[in-house]
């Protein structure tokens, strides 16, 4: 990879810069593609040997090549979007054409993306040159972020603890400045736990805000979405304002113009209600020091003028469990079934995806049929919920990052885990109800004094006013973007 050809204080200039005040210093020509570019290059050389983010990289004199002929464009007048010339790196469960698709799977270790995903396509058509992939677990499935390919991604904070996951590259990318914006997807908090691990924010949408095609079930697959993460809220609503919007191959994709999110958030929010859902009255377990440091920062609500007190769901939290554990065997489950019915690839699967497959195959209609029910019940205790507050607040995670040679906790506050995903239960309610959340860092606790964070969970469809009052939360915690990783300071 040729040397960077700038001074280095420009690329450190560049570096600290948010995506909305780097995409219009390109607009203005006041940085070049190119120095974007060599400026995160150097970055990636630097730390990503330690940290294991970024995965498949694509040749940097070649990325040069790309950023050079986006400044051709630019000094005509001529700019693709609002990511004209960002260095990006997609989560590896989005294919993207001629860049390698693994899904973190033995299966998939020589698979080359004919074709990009709809929010890859529209990232690339907003300017996004693309570096390579970001780390993943297998199939995406566990928020901790190791496959047998790449092996372990390590948390920003802390690189013997995990990055979480499954968005676990992409949040360590980002936080370490490898890269300006990152995208990922969530089904049971991937977008929300490496987030709060990695003290950056990451955006579940209502379900339909971020389509996925193309798709073979397009009526069934309600749970997972794409979405955007980023080191502040506005530069979140920017990669939202890309991804987002309408598109014929998915009915339940939503019609409103995306174009609201790239707009100012400033929003009043004086007698406006917070609701502090916590434990869920006790019901989910949590490392000591999560709901405290949580508690803590609720009281950056009170300072711009909204009210918090505790909130409950009417569906008990075991329902919940249950709904979410039978739906997520139908989804997931469905999706693997043809790969472990082959001999040979079902060799290749860690067992956490066979057991997804194995109680896929148990699932009855009626099994089926009384988790949608359950999962309406979900829906109808947070539409009560939401009748007497504005927005509810639960934890993002329900430890704070763990060791990164463990493949997941098996015990939190002396409750054992049974299932690989139990310490994530905290996520699925919002998931289940395809609410908008948006994770927000909410501090640093535990032994080691590591990230966490909570979700801004809002009514249906109110992607806009999360966003919003996030901003008004991140303006109100200073301490947050003042928080870096101690390998940025070295």
């Amino acid at each position: 990879m040729s040397e960077p050809t700038y001074a280095a204080e420009k690329g450190n200039d560049i570096l600290a810069m948010t995506a909305v005040d780097l995409s219009a210093a390109i607009r203005r020509r006041d940085v070049s593609s190119r120095e974007v570019m060599a400026a995160h290059l150097a970055r990636v050389d630097a730390l990503n040997p330690k940290f294991n983010a970024i995965v498949s990289r694509v040749d940097g004199d070649l990325l040069l090549r790309e950023a050079a002929a986006l400044d051709e464009e630019a000094a005509k007048g001529l700019f693709r979007g609002p990511l004209h010339g960002f260095p990006h790196a997609v989560k590896d469960t989005a294919p993207a054409r001629g860049l390698a698709h693994t899904q973190g799977s033995p299966i998939f270790r020589n698979n080359i993306a004919m074709t990009d995903s709809l929010v890859v396509a529209r990232m690339r058509a907003a300017g996004a040159i693309f570096t390579g992939k970001t780390n993943v677990p297998e199939f995406a499935l566990g928020s901790h972020s190791f496959n047998p390919i790449f092996g372990v991604t390590r948390n920003a904070y802390d690189p013997s603890k995990s990055a979480g996951g499954s968005s676990g590259g992409a949040a360590v990318a980002l936080a370490l400045r490898m890269m300006p914006l990152a995208d990922g997807s969530d089904f049971g908090g991937s977008l929300r736990n490496p987030a709060a691990w990695n003290n950056v924010f990451g955006f579940r949408p209502s379900f339909g805000r971020v389509p996925s095609a193309p798709s073979t079930d397009v009526f069934g697959q309600t749970f997972a979405t794409s979405g955007p993460m980023a080191r502040t809220v506005r530069d979140t609503a920017l990669l939202l304002s890309v991804q987002a919007g309408a598109d014929p191959r998915a009915p339940f994709s939503l019609t409103d113009d995306p174009a609201v999110f790239a707009k100012p958030l400033d929003r009043d929010w004086k007698q406006k209600r917070i609701g502090w859902l916590g434990d869920l009255g006790g019901a989910l377990p949590m490392e000591q020091g999560v709901l405290e440091a949580c508690e803590k920062a609720l009281g950056a609500f009170r300072d711009i003028g909204m009210s918090v007190d505790a909130a409950t769901l009417a569906e008990p939290a075991d329902a919940m469990w249950r709904t979410a554990v039978t739906l997520r065997h139908w989804s997931v489950g469905a999706d693997l079934l043809a790969f472990a019915d082959h001999p040979a690839q079902r060799a290749m699967m860690k067992p956490e995806a066979i057991w997804e497959v194995d109680g896929y195959r148990k699932l009855s209609a009626r099994d089926i049929t009384e988790a949608q029910m359950g999962r309406t019940r979900i829906y109808e205790a947070f539409r009560k919920a939401f009748e007497t507050f504005d927005f509810l607040i639960l934890p993002s995670a329900q430890v704070f990052p763990f060791d990164a040679d463990l493949r997941w906790p098996t015990q939190i506050a002396g409750r054992t885990m049974d299932t690989y995903h139990r310490w994530m239960e905290v996520t699925l309610p919002a998931t289940m109800a395809g609410l908008p959340a948006l994770s927000v860092p909410a501090g640093f606790g535990g032994a080691n004094h590591l990230p966490i964070g909570m979700q801004i969970i809002g009514p249906k469809h109110a992607d806009l006013a999360v966003l919003q009052v996030g901003y008004a939360y991140e303006r109100a915690s200073t301490w947050i973007g003042q928080t870096q990783p101690a390998a940025l300071r070295i």
